[in-house]
């Protein structure tokens, strides 16, 4: 029996982004409030029995093996798995069934039986969980590629607490201890390094899984890209990244509805002169330990950089939680760069 503050919070995390859209049956999901939410897990989620429902927290995801691919989840931590509620466009039907589980389709509006899909990653099959810069998104690996999902929470404070409840229901779990290591000596120890890389920041749970956070060197990495791409920069040193975010770059669709948007996933770098956005690769690095090649792309792409030189005004809208940002430059004509950032992010 969870509860009352457990039921209660819950039921206060279980609401879908505003500025995303979700399916008719993740809507029935987001409705749902404390007991009803609880029982939903129990009658249609969960897979044992005497299983408890400890956290929900909504996130995009992306899988491993459809790194292309952003879905909304929502995602329901267990103290036996971790189960992500799939959005329906996710589902792979063909053309009839695509047809009739369509939001617009009358049937299913008013129907109270609405498909979903469910991916389940089982705890003790998590091998390790890497945090992303800045803490705004982390990914989960298990034993396969069919077992990699990134969680892109674009907020410090969601990947925070869903890592702190995930220690605490791996706390649980009762793994045989791993074997002691072998003593070594100085030159064994500091002398097979000789990389000149550090590695990673790693804590290895008492459940033996893996914990990574990033280190210095990924802002040394990534500050060497930006200067790349920066003109008439010559001193690395003087460069410093201001601002990284995961935002959305909002592109206005042609040929449909008046005021349809099309929110494309994107990384923002501010440094002291220039505004870059970048495609980045949230599910594919570090490589997995079982990946026979790298990655057919690159962790950062450019896809667009600014001078702030050049930046003539910032518009601001009203809206509520996410701010919706135009940044409007004239070194190219009717030509706007806008993003969806949130004011968490600014200075009081």
């Amino acid at each position: 029996y969870p509860s009352e503050f457990l039921l209660q919070k819950i039921t206060e995390d279980n609401q879908i982004p505003v500025h995303l859209h979700v399916s008719v049956s993740l809507q029935y999901v987001a409705g749902l409030k404390e007991n009803a939410l609880v029982e939903f897990f129990h009658g249609n989620i969960a897979e044992v029995e005497n299983e408890e429902l400890r956290h929900l927290m909504w996130s995009s995801v992306l899988f491993y093996k459809t790194p292309n691919v952003e879905v909304m989840a929502c995602v329901l931590l267990s103290t036996k798995a971790i189960y992500f509620l799939l959005d329906d466009s996710f589902i792979r039907a063909d053309e009839h069934q695509s047809d009739f589980w369509n939001k617009e389709n009358s049937g299913c509006e008013n129907s109270s039986f609405h498909l979903s899909c469910c991916f389940v990653l089982k705890l003790n099959d998590l091998q390790s969980v890497n945090v992303g810069l800045f803490d705004q998104y982390f990914r989960i690996t298990g034993h396969s590629a069919d077992h990699i999902v990134t969680c892109l929470t674009r907020d410090s404070y969601n990947t925070h607490t869903f890592i702190q409840q995930l220690m605490a229901v791996l706390s649980l779990l009762a793994r045989t201890p791993s074997p002691e290591p072998v003593d070594k000596d100085f030159y064994s120890e500091f002398g097979s390094k000789n990389t000149g890389k550090m590695e990673n920041y790693e804590l290895i749970h008492s459940s033996r899984v893996k914990f990574i956070y990033p280190n210095e060197e990924e802002i040394g990495d990534l500050a060497f890209l930006v200067a790349e791409k920066m003109d008439g920069l010559t001193n690395l040193q003087s460069l410093n990244i201001l601002l990284y975010v995961l935002a959305f770059q909002v592109n206005h669709v042609t040929g449909s509805a008046p005021n349809t948007n099309s929110l494309q996933p994107k990384t923002l770098i501010l440094t002291s002169s220039d505004l870059f956005l970048f495609d980045e690769d949230y599910i594919s690095y570090p490589l997995p330990d079982f990946a026979k090649e790298p990655p057919k792309r690159d962790k950062y792409q450019l896809a667009d950089g600014r001078r702030i030189r050049d930046l003539d005004r910032v518009l601001m809208g009203y809206q509520t939680y996410p701010q919706a940002l135009t940044f409007v430059f004239d070194d190219v004509q009717n030509q706007d760069l806008m993003q969806n950032l949130t004011l968490d992010h600014f200075g009081k």
